[in-house]
């Protein structure tokens, strides 16, 4: 439990600053088109950093982001449909050591509900996560790497009926007491390590237990928003009480209609994601917290 001290720290601390909410739109039964929102984001981050003869030192670097951030969220009567798809690849070159990825993720998420009472649904959850391009860790001593992930090595199915908190598109608590969740792993090196808690030479990994999935967006002054998305699992069959967890907490600042500021901390315990290390020229893999983090400039435009 220690682990999700900090998850949990940083949720409360976003809570906070939620200080209202904002009111269902008013239903609209003269239009067809009026059961769809469809909104999103494309932002595109840019870093550099240049030093020529300078005395405190510095290392010339570069990086580019790209994100894709849609919702599409659908009601009708007693029915909600929530969808989100996040998209987002990233790359980086420090002088010295050259090109290196810093962000690549596809999340798909999908939230079905018919609602019971004014804020309470009857769900069914769906997630799904993977990645485009293969992973490495590095060896800056040797200059050498090794492959820790690839497209769809792993990939995480999550779904499972359950029960929802909604109180608008911006704050949702959803928990599914009976989820199953698979971990494939399609590459067969990594597969055939056992990477990811799959059995070595295997292809998948299949785990059943309770998911939680929660999101909080809210406005903390005018053109700055704070986004809060977080995601738990715990396997009833299997290490009880050792959970995944994933939480992501998101700062957006709009300059004007097309330049924003964007930062951003992920932090995620998997039991199962093994890291190597190499120490002394000893390689051994174990499961770390692992954390990003994002900061950045660039153009936004949302649709």
């Amino acid at each position: 439990m220690k682990r999700l001290l900090p998850f949990l720290v940083l949720l409360a601390a976003s809570l906070t600053g939620f200080s209202q909410t904002t009111p269902p739109a008013p239903k609209d039964t003269t239009k067809k088109d009026t059961l769809w929102k469809i909104h999103g984001v494309n932002t595109i981050l840019i870093n550099q950093a240049s030093f020529s003869n300078w005395a405190a030192g510095g290392v010339n670097a570069v990086a580019l982001n790209a994100l894709f951030d849609y919702d599409f969220n659908y009601k009708k009567d007693k029915w909600n449909w929530d969808n989100k798809a996040i998209l987002g690849y990233g790359i980086s070159k420090t002088n010295g050591i050259g090109w290196r990825k810093n962000d690549d993720r596809i999340i798909l998420n999908s939230l079905l509900g018919y609602q019971a009472a004014k804020y309470w649904l009857y769900t069914f959850y769906m997630n799904f996560q993977t990645q485009f391009t293969n992973g490495y860790s590095y060896d800056d001593n040797n200059h050498t790497r090794t492959l820790i992930s690839a497209d769809f090595a792993p990939a995480y199915l999550t779904f499972g009926p359950g029960f929802a908190y909604k109180r608008s598109d911006n704050f949702r608590i959803n928990l599914s007491p009976l989820a199953a969740r698979f971990t494939f792993v399609q590459n067969d090196s990594l597969a055939n390590a056992g990477a990811f808690g799959v059995t070595p030479g295997e292809h998948t990994f299949d785990e059943f237990g309770a998911s939680l999935d929660a999101y909080l967006k809210f406005d903390l002054a005018k053109n700055i928003q704070l986004e809060n998305i977080l995601k738990l699992f715990e396997n009833y069959l299997k290490q009880p009480g050792n959970i995944y967890a994933d939480y992501a907490l998101n700062l957006y600042m709009k300059v004007n209609k097309l330049v924003t500021v964007n930062a951003g901390v992920e932090l995620i315990n998997d039991p199962n994601a093994l890291i190597p290390q190499t120490v002394n020229g000893v390689t051994t893999s174990h499961s770390l917290f692992q954390v990003k983090q994002i900061f950045g400039a660039g153009l936004t435009y949302k649709f």
